[in-house]
């Protein structure tokens, strides 16, 4: 981030970082403590999970409001303009990470009395902890504005997307084996849902990194399959 001859502004600017930050932070707990909750069917937990996320609204909407107050009161343009811009995108996505990881404690409290097929939550795990370091790569490469390490999540999304349909086969198996796992297995497709779909949030922030350090915006479409192995080497220069 670039000095400003207006000290305010750089504090501006530095406020909406923390805050990120902080979103960041809480995104991340609810997500590691929705799953943790899932595969222990804890309610407690799950209960927990779902009185946090009036928090993580709170900051989004505080970011929000700064943001549009620094873009009016400062009229920036070129990266100092990104950073509002991006700092408001940013705050959506997780935002909705944590809307996510509250649907899957909503969930554990609606299926912790069956509790029916243990392990069809290993597939779930698995998920998990991709989605988890996708998010924790691609919240490290906002803060430390870091293109070559957001375009990997942004590759690395097909990884999540494999796992999620081997997640559904299993889920299908256990409910053509037992009618009574219906039920049960379907709140986990669901949640394996939710979870792939917060790979999506992370591969939105992504490309928020991208835009935001280079001016450029990602391809309308993510790799599929072998073309989503690793990304195409060379990065951009930094627009001002």
């Amino acid at each position: 981030m670039s000095e400003h001859i207006v000290k305010a502004y750089d504090r501006e600017l530095e406020l909406l970082e923390r805050r990120i930050a902080e979103m960041g932070g809480v995104a991340e707990k609810m997500l590691g403590e929705a799953m943790d909750a899932l595969a222990a069917f804890d309610v407690e937990l799950a209960h927990r999970v779902v009185s946090s996320d009036p928090r993580l609204d709170a900051l989004q909407r505080e970011i929000e409001e700064s943001a549009i107050l620094t873009i009016a009161r400062r009229q920036p343009m070129a990266i100092d303009l990104r950073e509002c811009v991006a700092a408001i995108r940013v705050a959506g996505d997780l935002e909705r990470v944590g809307d996510l990881a509250k649907n899957i404690a909503k969930r554990t409290v609606k299926i912790a009395a069956e509790a029916r097929v243990p392990r069809a939550i290993v597939g779930l795990k698995s998920m998990h902890e991709v989605a988890a370091m996708q998010l924790k790569d691609v919240l490290d490469a906002y803060a430390q504005r870091d293109v070559e390490r957001a375009r990997a999540v942004w590759f690395n999304d097909a990884e999540l997307d494999a796992l999620e349909d081997s997640v559904f086969r299993d889920l299908l198996t256990f409910m053509m084996e037992d009618p009574r796992n219906i039920s049960f297995c379907t709140h986990l497709l669901f949640c394996s849902k939710n979870i792939e779909r917060i790979g999506d949030h992370a591969t939105n922030i992504a490309e928020t990194v991208v835009y935001l350090v280079t001016g450029e915006a990602m391809p309308t479409e993510r790799p599929k399959g072998a073309a989503a192995a690793a990304p195409p080497a060379g990065r951009g220069e930094e627009a001002r």
